[in-house]
Protein backbone atom coordinates (compact mmCIF):
# COMPACT_ATOMS: atom_id res chain seq x y z
CA UNK A 1 0.00 0.00 0.00
CA UNK A 2 1.50 3.34 -1.03
CA UNK A 3 -0.86 6.25 -0.48
CA UNK A 4 0.31 9.72 0.53
CA UNK A 5 -0.76 12.20 3.19
CA UNK A 6 -0.66 15.90 2.31
CA UNK A 7 -0.65 17.02 5.94
CA UNK A 8 2.73 15.40 6.69
CA UNK A 9 6.01 16.66 5.19
CA UNK A 10 7.74 14.64 2.52
CA UNK A 11 10.10 12.05 3.96
CA UNK A 12 13.80 12.47 3.42
CA UNK A 13 16.37 9.66 3.56
CA UNK A 14 18.35 9.41 6.77
CA UNK A 15 22.01 10.29 6.61
CA UNK A 16 24.48 7.41 6.42
CA UNK A 17 26.63 9.13 9.07
CA UNK A 18 25.03 8.80 12.48
CA UNK A 19 26.61 8.63 15.89
CA UNK A 20 23.34 8.18 17.74
CA UNK A 21 21.10 5.12 17.21
CA UNK A 22 19.14 5.20 13.96
CA UNK A 23 16.99 2.22 14.98
CA UNK A 24 15.46 1.47 18.38
CA UNK A 25 14.09 -2.09 18.57
CA UNK A 26 11.71 -2.50 21.49
CA UNK A 27 11.12 -5.93 23.03
CA UNK A 28 7.95 -5.76 25.19
CA UNK A 29 7.97 -8.41 27.92
CA UNK A 30 5.87 -9.69 30.80
CA UNK A 31 7.23 -12.55 32.91
CA UNK A 32 9.65 -13.77 30.23
CA UNK A 33 12.56 -14.86 32.42
CA UNK A 34 13.16 -17.99 30.32
CA UNK A 35 13.22 -16.40 26.85
CA UNK A 36 14.47 -12.89 27.53
CA UNK A 37 18.26 -13.35 27.70
CA UNK A 38 18.73 -15.78 24.77
CA UNK A 39 16.39 -13.75 22.58
CA UNK A 40 18.01 -10.38 23.31
CA UNK A 41 21.50 -11.77 22.80
CA UNK A 42 20.42 -13.35 19.51
CA UNK A 43 18.82 -10.08 18.38
CA UNK A 44 21.89 -8.11 19.44
CA UNK A 45 24.27 -10.41 17.55
CA UNK A 46 22.09 -10.25 14.43
CA UNK A 47 21.97 -6.45 14.42
CA UNK A 48 25.73 -6.16 14.97
CA UNK A 49 26.37 -8.44 12.01
CA UNK A 50 23.79 -7.13 9.54
CA UNK A 51 22.62 -3.61 10.43
CA UNK A 52 24.80 -0.85 8.92
CA UNK A 53 23.71 1.92 11.34
CA UNK A 54 23.99 2.43 15.09
CA UNK A 55 21.11 0.76 16.92
CA UNK A 56 19.57 0.28 20.33
CA UNK A 57 17.58 -2.56 21.89
CA UNK A 58 15.08 -1.49 24.55
CA UNK A 59 13.53 -4.12 26.80
CA UNK A 60 10.16 -2.74 27.90
CA UNK A 61 9.16 -4.65 31.01
CA UNK A 62 5.51 -4.07 31.83
CA UNK A 63 4.98 -5.12 35.44
CA UNK A 64 6.73 -8.51 35.41
CA UNK A 65 6.64 -10.37 38.73
CA UNK A 66 9.39 -12.94 38.03
CA UNK A 67 13.12 -12.45 37.37
CA UNK A 68 12.54 -10.54 34.13
CA UNK A 69 13.52 -7.10 35.58
CA UNK A 70 16.78 -8.45 37.02
CA UNK A 71 17.72 -10.14 33.74
CA UNK A 72 16.83 -7.01 31.74
CA UNK A 73 18.98 -4.84 34.02
CA UNK A 74 21.94 -7.20 33.66
CA UNK A 75 21.62 -7.25 29.86
CA UNK A 76 21.53 -3.46 29.81
CA UNK A 77 24.71 -3.36 31.88
CA UNK A 78 26.55 -5.93 29.75
CA UNK A 79 25.49 -4.90 26.23
CA UNK A 80 26.38 -1.30 25.26
CA UNK A 81 23.46 -1.12 22.79
CA UNK A 82 20.85 -2.41 25.28
CA UNK A 83 18.58 -0.50 27.66
CA UNK A 84 15.59 -1.44 29.74
CA UNK A 85 12.42 0.31 30.79
CA UNK A 86 10.26 -0.69 33.75
CA UNK A 87 6.50 0.02 33.77
CA UNK A 88 4.22 -0.45 36.75
CA UNK A 89 1.22 -1.63 34.70
CA UNK A 90 0.66 -4.46 32.23
CA UNK A 91 -0.18 -4.06 28.56
CA UNK A 92 1.85 -4.56 25.39
CA UNK A 93 0.42 -1.39 23.85
CA UNK A 94 1.29 0.57 27.01
CA UNK A 95 4.87 -0.73 26.87
CA UNK A 96 5.27 0.25 23.21
CA UNK A 97 3.72 3.67 23.79
CA UNK A 98 6.17 4.40 26.61
CA UNK A 99 9.27 3.05 24.87
CA UNK A 100 8.57 4.73 21.53
CA UNK A 101 7.56 8.04 23.10
CA UNK A 102 10.81 8.18 25.07
CA UNK A 103 13.14 7.27 22.20
CA UNK A 104 15.02 9.75 20.01
CA UNK A 105 15.93 7.23 17.30
CA UNK A 106 14.46 8.24 13.91
CA UNK A 107 13.16 4.70 13.27
CA UNK A 108 11.26 2.76 15.95
CA UNK A 109 10.49 -0.94 15.77
CA UNK A 110 9.38 -3.82 17.94
CA UNK A 111 9.69 -7.60 17.91
CA UNK A 112 8.05 -10.22 20.10
CA UNK A 113 10.39 -11.71 22.68
CA UNK A 114 9.97 -15.25 21.32
CA UNK A 115 11.49 -14.08 18.00
CA UNK A 116 8.94 -16.14 16.07
CA UNK A 117 9.67 -13.96 13.04
CA UNK A 118 12.90 -14.68 11.15
CA UNK A 119 15.28 -11.81 11.90
CA UNK A 120 16.50 -11.80 8.30
CA UNK A 121 13.38 -9.76 7.55
CA UNK A 122 14.41 -6.97 9.95
CA UNK A 123 16.59 -5.02 7.52
CA UNK A 124 13.97 -5.22 4.70
CA UNK A 125 11.41 -4.06 7.28
CA UNK A 126 13.20 -0.84 8.27
CA UNK A 127 14.96 -0.04 4.97
CA UNK A 128 11.91 1.74 3.42
CA UNK A 129 11.65 3.93 6.54
CA UNK A 130 15.33 4.82 6.48
CA UNK A 131 15.15 5.67 2.77
CA UNK A 132 12.05 7.83 3.26
CA UNK A 133 9.89 5.66 1.00
CA UNK A 134 7.37 4.65 3.67
CA UNK A 135 5.98 5.78 7.02
CA UNK A 136 5.19 2.42 8.63
CA UNK A 137 6.37 -1.11 7.86
CA UNK A 138 4.78 -4.36 8.98
CA UNK A 139 5.68 -8.01 8.72
CA UNK A 140 2.94 -10.14 7.16
CA UNK A 141 2.41 -13.87 7.50
CA UNK A 142 -0.45 -13.85 5.00
CA UNK A 143 1.34 -12.75 1.82
CA UNK A 144 2.88 -14.80 -0.94
CA UNK A 145 6.46 -15.53 -0.06
CA UNK A 146 5.74 -15.96 3.66
CA UNK A 147 6.58 -19.30 5.26
CA UNK A 148 4.51 -19.96 8.37
CA UNK A 149 4.56 -22.88 10.80
CA UNK A 150 1.68 -22.85 13.28
CA UNK A 151 -1.24 -24.97 14.39
CA UNK A 152 -4.63 -24.92 12.66
CA UNK A 153 -6.31 -23.15 15.59
CA UNK A 154 -4.08 -20.09 15.38
CA UNK A 155 -4.15 -20.16 11.58
CA UNK A 156 -7.95 -20.07 11.47
CA UNK A 157 -8.25 -17.39 14.15
CA UNK A 158 -5.64 -15.17 12.49
CA UNK A 159 -7.26 -15.38 9.07
CA UNK A 160 -10.77 -14.84 10.48
CA UNK A 161 -9.56 -11.79 12.39
CA UNK A 162 -8.03 -10.19 9.30
CA UNK A 163 -11.11 -11.01 7.20
CA UNK A 164 -13.21 -9.36 9.90
CA UNK A 165 -11.03 -6.24 9.77
CA UNK A 166 -11.34 -5.99 5.99
CA UNK A 167 -15.10 -6.54 6.18
CA UNK A 168 -15.88 -4.04 8.92
CA UNK A 169 -13.23 -1.34 8.60
CA UNK A 170 -12.26 -1.81 4.92
CA UNK A 171 -8.55 -2.03 5.72
CA UNK A 172 -5.99 -2.70 3.03
CA UNK A 173 -3.13 -4.18 5.07
CA UNK A 174 -3.02 -7.95 5.27
CA UNK A 175 -1.77 -8.86 8.77
CA UNK A 176 -2.58 -6.63 11.73
CA UNK A 177 -1.10 -8.65 14.58
CA UNK A 178 2.26 -9.97 13.47
CA UNK A 179 4.68 -8.91 16.23
CA UNK A 180 7.13 -7.34 13.81
CA UNK A 181 6.57 -3.66 12.97
CA UNK A 182 8.43 -0.38 12.52
CA UNK A 183 7.49 3.29 12.24
CA UNK A 184 9.34 6.56 11.66
CA UNK A 185 9.57 8.57 14.87
CA UNK A 186 8.09 11.74 13.34
CA UNK A 187 5.08 9.69 12.27
CA UNK A 188 4.79 7.98 15.66
CA UNK A 189 4.72 11.38 17.38
CA UNK A 190 1.56 12.22 15.43
CA UNK A 191 -0.11 8.82 15.68
CA UNK A 192 0.52 7.68 19.26
CA UNK A 193 -1.66 10.36 20.93
CA UNK A 194 -4.60 9.05 18.86
CA UNK A 195 -4.19 5.39 19.88
CA UNK A 196 -6.26 4.53 22.96
CA UNK A 197 -5.66 0.80 23.37
CA UNK A 198 -2.93 -0.32 25.77
CA UNK A 199 -3.15 -4.06 25.08
CA UNK A 200 -3.07 -6.37 22.08
CA UNK A 201 -5.35 -4.21 19.92
CA UNK A 202 -2.72 -1.44 19.92
CA UNK A 203 -1.21 -2.67 16.62
CA UNK A 204 -4.55 -2.80 14.81
CA UNK A 205 -5.66 0.62 16.02
CA UNK A 206 -2.35 2.20 15.02
CA UNK A 207 -2.57 0.72 11.52
CA UNK A 208 -6.23 1.63 10.98
CA UNK A 209 -5.59 5.26 11.94
CA UNK A 210 -2.45 5.39 9.81
CA UNK A 211 -4.20 3.97 6.77
CA UNK A 212 -7.15 6.36 7.12
CA UNK A 213 -4.65 9.21 7.34
CA UNK A 214 -3.17 8.16 4.00
CA UNK A 215 0.21 7.14 5.39
CA UNK A 216 2.42 4.80 3.38
CA UNK A 217 2.37 1.30 4.86
CA UNK A 218 5.02 -1.11 3.59
CA UNK A 219 4.45 -4.87 3.97
CA UNK A 220 7.26 -7.42 4.19
CA UNK A 221 6.55 -11.16 3.82
CA UNK A 222 8.13 -12.98 6.75
CA UNK A 223 9.02 -16.50 7.80
CA UNK A 224 7.30 -17.22 11.08
CA UNK A 225 7.32 -20.17 13.48
CA UNK A 226 4.65 -20.41 16.17
CA UNK A 227 5.80 -20.43 19.77
CA UNK A 228 4.14 -23.51 21.34
CA UNK A 229 4.65 -21.99 24.80
CA UNK A 230 2.62 -18.86 24.06
CA UNK A 231 0.52 -17.79 27.04
CA UNK A 232 -1.82 -15.45 25.20
CA UNK A 233 -5.43 -15.86 26.37
CA UNK A 234 -7.02 -16.33 22.94
CA UNK A 235 -10.65 -15.92 24.02
CA UNK A 236 -10.02 -12.80 26.13
CA UNK A 237 -7.87 -11.29 23.36
CA UNK A 238 -10.54 -12.02 20.73
CA UNK A 239 -13.24 -10.34 22.81
CA UNK A 240 -11.01 -7.32 23.44
CA UNK A 241 -10.29 -7.09 19.71
CA UNK A 242 -14.01 -7.12 18.89
CA UNK A 243 -14.58 -4.31 21.38
CA UNK A 244 -11.69 -2.40 19.83
CA UNK A 245 -13.06 -2.82 16.29
CA UNK A 246 -16.47 -1.57 17.43
CA UNK A 247 -14.93 1.41 19.23
CA UNK A 248 -12.69 2.60 16.42
CA UNK A 249 -15.46 2.05 13.87
CA UNK A 250 -17.76 4.19 15.99
CA UNK A 251 -15.12 6.90 16.42
CA UNK A 252 -14.47 7.02 12.68
CA UNK A 253 -18.17 7.17 11.89
CA UNK A 254 -18.71 10.04 14.35
CA UNK A 255 -15.67 11.97 13.14
CA UNK A 256 -13.89 11.78 16.48
CA UNK A 257 -10.54 11.08 14.83
CA UNK A 258 -8.78 13.80 12.79
CA UNK A 259 -8.37 11.37 9.90
CA UNK A 260 -12.15 11.29 9.33
CA UNK A 261 -12.03 14.71 7.65
CA UNK A 262 -9.43 13.68 5.06
CA UNK A 263 -10.17 12.92 1.41
CA UNK A 264 -12.48 9.97 0.92
CA UNK A 265 -11.94 9.27 -2.73
CA UNK A 266 -11.86 5.56 -2.03
CA UNK A 267 -15.23 5.78 -0.32
CA UNK A 268 -17.21 7.13 -3.25
CA UNK A 269 -20.08 4.78 -4.12
CA UNK A 270 -19.65 2.76 -7.26
CA UNK A 271 -22.40 1.63 -9.59
CA UNK A 272 -24.14 -1.35 -8.09
CA UNK A 273 -23.70 -4.62 -9.97
CA UNK A 274 -26.64 -6.15 -11.74
CA UNK A 275 -28.06 -8.84 -9.52
CA UNK A 276 -30.25 -10.81 -11.92
CA UNK A 277 -33.23 -10.39 -9.57
CA UNK A 278 -34.09 -12.78 -6.78
CA UNK A 279 -32.34 -15.72 -8.45
CA UNK A 280 -29.05 -13.81 -8.76
CA UNK A 281 -29.26 -12.69 -5.14
CA UNK A 282 -29.90 -16.25 -4.01
CA UNK A 283 -26.88 -17.54 -5.90
CA UNK A 284 -24.54 -14.94 -4.44
CA UNK A 285 -26.07 -15.24 -0.97
CA UNK A 286 -25.61 -19.02 -1.15
CA UNK A 287 -21.95 -18.63 -2.11
CA UNK A 288 -21.33 -16.17 0.73
CA UNK A 289 -23.26 -18.42 3.11
CA UNK A 290 -21.22 -21.48 2.14
CA UNK A 291 -17.96 -19.67 2.83
CA UNK A 292 -19.37 -18.30 6.10
CA UNK A 293 -20.52 -21.76 7.21
CA UNK A 294 -17.09 -23.26 6.59
CA UNK A 295 -15.47 -20.36 8.44
CA UNK A 296 -17.96 -20.76 11.28
CA UNK A 297 -17.27 -24.49 11.69
CA UNK A 298 -13.49 -23.98 11.63
CA UNK A 299 -13.65 -21.08 14.08
CA UNK A 300 -16.02 -22.94 16.43
CA UNK A 301 -13.79 -26.02 16.40
CA UNK A 302 -10.76 -23.84 17.21
CA UNK A 303 -12.50 -21.87 19.96
CA UNK A 304 -14.07 -25.02 21.45
CA UNK A 305 -10.58 -26.08 22.57
CA UNK A 306 -10.35 -23.07 24.89
CA UNK A 307 -13.99 -22.21 25.66
CA UNK A 308 -17.31 -23.74 26.67
CA UNK A 309 -19.73 -24.70 23.86
CA UNK A 310 -22.08 -21.71 24.25
CA UNK A 311 -19.24 -19.16 24.41
CA UNK A 312 -17.46 -20.73 21.43
CA UNK A 313 -20.69 -20.79 19.44
CA UNK A 314 -21.57 -17.17 20.26
CA UNK A 315 -18.12 -15.80 19.41
CA UNK A 316 -17.77 -17.84 16.21
CA UNK A 317 -21.24 -16.83 15.08
CA UNK A 318 -20.62 -13.15 15.90
CA UNK A 319 -17.36 -12.98 13.92
CA UNK A 320 -18.87 -14.76 10.92
CA UNK A 321 -22.08 -12.70 11.11
CA UNK A 322 -20.20 -9.40 10.85
CA UNK A 323 -18.11 -10.66 7.95
CA UNK A 324 -21.23 -12.19 6.34
CA UNK A 325 -23.19 -8.93 6.54
CA UNK A 326 -20.31 -7.00 4.97
CA UNK A 327 -19.94 -9.55 2.17
CA UNK A 328 -23.67 -9.67 1.43
CA UNK A 329 -23.87 -5.89 1.57
CA UNK A 330 -21.38 -5.61 -1.27
CA UNK A 331 -21.81 -8.80 -3.27
CA UNK A 332 -25.46 -9.82 -2.86
CA UNK A 333 -27.25 -6.49 -2.57
CA UNK A 334 -24.78 -4.26 -4.45
CA UNK A 335 -24.13 -1.66 -1.75
CA UNK A 336 -20.74 0.05 -2.16
CA UNK A 337 -18.94 2.68 -0.09
CA UNK A 338 -19.17 3.32 3.64
CA UNK A 339 -22.44 5.26 3.74
CA UNK A 340 -24.85 3.45 6.06
CA UNK A 341 -22.37 0.71 6.94
CA UNK A 342 -22.87 1.06 10.71
CA UNK A 343 -26.65 1.05 10.31
CA UNK A 344 -26.47 -2.07 8.16
CA UNK A 345 -24.12 -3.79 10.59
CA UNK A 346 -26.37 -2.84 13.53
CA UNK A 347 -29.37 -4.41 11.83
CA UNK A 348 -27.18 -7.33 10.85
CA UNK A 349 -26.32 -7.88 14.51
CA UNK A 350 -30.02 -8.06 15.35
CA UNK A 351 -30.36 -10.68 12.65
CA UNK A 352 -27.35 -12.36 14.28
CA UNK A 353 -29.29 -12.46 17.55
CA UNK A 354 -32.01 -14.47 15.81
CA UNK A 355 -29.39 -16.89 14.50
CA UNK A 356 -27.78 -17.09 17.94
CA UNK A 357 -31.14 -17.97 19.48
CA UNK A 358 -31.67 -20.74 16.93
CA UNK A 359 -28.20 -22.24 17.27
CA UNK A 360 -27.93 -21.81 21.04
CA UNK A 361 -31.39 -23.28 21.45
CA UNK A 362 -30.39 -26.28 19.36
CA UNK A 363 -27.22 -26.71 21.42
CA UNK A 364 -29.16 -26.49 24.68
CA UNK A 365 -31.67 -29.05 23.44
CA UNK A 366 -28.87 -31.42 22.45
CA UNK A 367 -27.20 -31.17 25.86
CA UNK A 368 -30.57 -31.63 27.59
CA UNK A 369 -31.57 -34.77 25.71
CA UNK A 370 -28.04 -36.15 25.13
CA UNK A 371 -25.71 -34.85 27.86
CA UNK A 372 -22.79 -36.96 26.71
CA UNK A 373 -22.97 -36.04 23.03
CA UNK A 374 -19.66 -36.22 21.18
CA UNK A 375 -17.94 -33.12 19.77
CA UNK A 376 -18.79 -34.27 16.22
CA UNK A 377 -22.48 -34.45 17.16
CA UNK A 378 -22.30 -30.90 18.56
CA UNK A 379 -20.82 -29.64 15.32
CA UNK A 380 -23.41 -31.52 13.23
CA UNK A 381 -26.33 -30.07 15.18
CA UNK A 382 -24.87 -26.57 14.96
CA UNK A 383 -24.32 -26.90 11.20
CA UNK A 384 -27.96 -27.89 10.71
CA UNK A 385 -29.17 -25.06 12.95
CA UNK A 386 -26.86 -22.63 11.20
CA UNK A 387 -28.27 -23.59 7.80
CA UNK A 388 -31.79 -22.91 9.10
CA UNK A 389 -30.62 -19.58 10.49
CA UNK A 390 -29.09 -18.79 7.09
CA UNK A 391 -32.49 -19.04 5.38
CA UNK A 392 -34.01 -16.72 7.97
CA UNK A 393 -31.02 -14.41 7.56
CA UNK A 394 -31.53 -14.04 3.80
CA UNK A 395 -35.19 -13.17 4.20
CA UNK A 396 -34.44 -10.57 6.88
CA UNK A 397 -31.52 -9.06 4.95
CA UNK A 398 -33.61 -8.74 1.80
CA UNK A 399 -36.76 -7.43 3.45
CA UNK A 400 -35.38 -5.35 6.33
CA UNK A 401 -31.63 -4.65 6.29
CA UNK A 402 -31.39 -3.71 2.57
CA UNK A 403 -35.05 -3.12 1.65
CA UNK A 404 -34.50 -0.25 -0.77
CA UNK A 405 -31.86 -1.73 -3.06
CA UNK A 406 -34.29 -3.21 -5.61
CA UNK A 407 -36.38 -0.04 -5.76
CA UNK A 408 -33.36 2.28 -6.16
CA UNK A 409 -31.85 0.09 -8.85
CA UNK A 410 -35.15 0.05 -10.76
CA UNK A 411 -35.50 3.82 -10.53
CA UNK A 412 -31.97 4.46 -11.79
CA UNK A 413 -32.53 2.08 -14.68
CA UNK A 414 -35.75 3.83 -15.62
CA UNK A 415 -33.99 7.18 -15.73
Amino acid sequence: MTTSMDQLPLRTPLSAHHREPVLDVVVPVFNEQADLEPSVRRLHAHLRETFPYPFRITVADNASTDDTPRIAARLAAELPEAEWLRLAEKGRGRALQAAWAGSRAPVLAYVDVDLSTDLNALLPLVAPLISGHSDIAIGTRLARGSLVERGPKREVISRCYNILLRSTLSVGFSDAQCGFKAVRRDVAERLLPLVKDTGWFFDTELLVIAERAGLRIHEVPVDWVDDPDSRVDILATALADLRGIARIGRDLARGKLPTAALSRGADAPADAPRDGGLFGQLLRFGAVGAVSTVGYVLLYAALRKVAEPQAANALALLVCAIANTAANRRLTFGVRGRDGVLRHQSKGLLVFAVGLALTSGSLSALHHFAPGAARATEVGVLVAANLGATVVRFLLLRAWVFPGRRRRRTESTAV
